[in-house]
């Protein structure tokens, strides 16, 4: 392979890789629960940032099930999550891009394949990249309720790649055990207000913009990060 040819496709988690939303859905917890009290708001941050980047529908639950003792039923569940949806959605779609986001997709657009991989619900995720006007770059856009290392073999398959040619982004310790699963190179980007979640050894970046660098690098100098181990 030529060094130019890497990598032939990224995998970008959404929320705190390429928007900065993750503040503002951790503050959709917040004012969701606030009714119940400080400390159950605290808990519930907590099981959130535990949970990593996976569906709310799946913390909403939790939170009910596990810190309030009272489980949902299906209509419920889907009453909570709307009220979320309503909180957060226009909100993410205009909320500041990562700094460098958009010049990232521009350029690399035009040699790779690149993917949105994130725990958001599909069809909102979808409208919220296509409100920002990205959806031009991506070859697949793609949510809950599958999770991400089944999204991503699929696409592995799906459009004929190799996990050694491609990378996956992303802030989260579920981002990087999807990277595991598959076998793909991990860059995890820091998020500061919150503790770095990811093992010694992993190559992090602060922002897109520095990962433009990291991509420059690996290509003038055919290397690649390792995969995730």
């Amino acid at each position: 392979m030529s060094r130019t040819a890497w990598p032939r496709a990224i995998f970008f988690d959404f929320d705190g890789v390429l928007a900065e939303s993750v503040a503002l859905k951790e503050q959709a917890f917040r004012d969701l629960f606030a009714p119940y009290g400080a400390d159950i708001v605290e808990q519930v941050i907590e099981l959130h940032r535990a949970s990593g980047a996976i569906s709310r529908v799946i913390k909403i639950d939790r939170i009910h099930r596990d810190l309030l003792g009272k489980p949902l039923d299906e209509a419920e569940l889907a009453e909570w999550a709307a009220r979320y949806v309503a909180a957060v959605e226009a909100r993410v779609v205009q909320c500041p891009e990562v700094p460098g986001t958009t010049a990232l997709l521009d350029a690399q657009s035009e040699r790779a394949r690149l993917f949105v991989v994130s725990g958001t619900p599909e069809e909102e995720l979808q409208r919220i990249v296509t409100a920002r006007g990205w959806d031009c770059y991506f070859s697949g856009v793609y949510g809950s309720p599958r999770l991400k290392a089944e999204i991503v073999r699929a696409a592995l398959s799906a459009f004929d790649l190799a996990a050694a040619d491609c990378v996956f982004i992303g802030d989260t310790f579920t981002d990087r055990d999807a990277a595991v699963e598959t076998g793909l190179a991990f860059v995890g980007r820091r998020v500061d207000f919150r503790p770095n979640p990811f093992p010694a050894g992993t190559l992090i970046v602060d922002d897109m913009a520095e990962l433009a660098d990291v991509l420059a690098e690996a290509e003038a100098e055919g290397l690649r990060p390792e995969a995730a181990a």
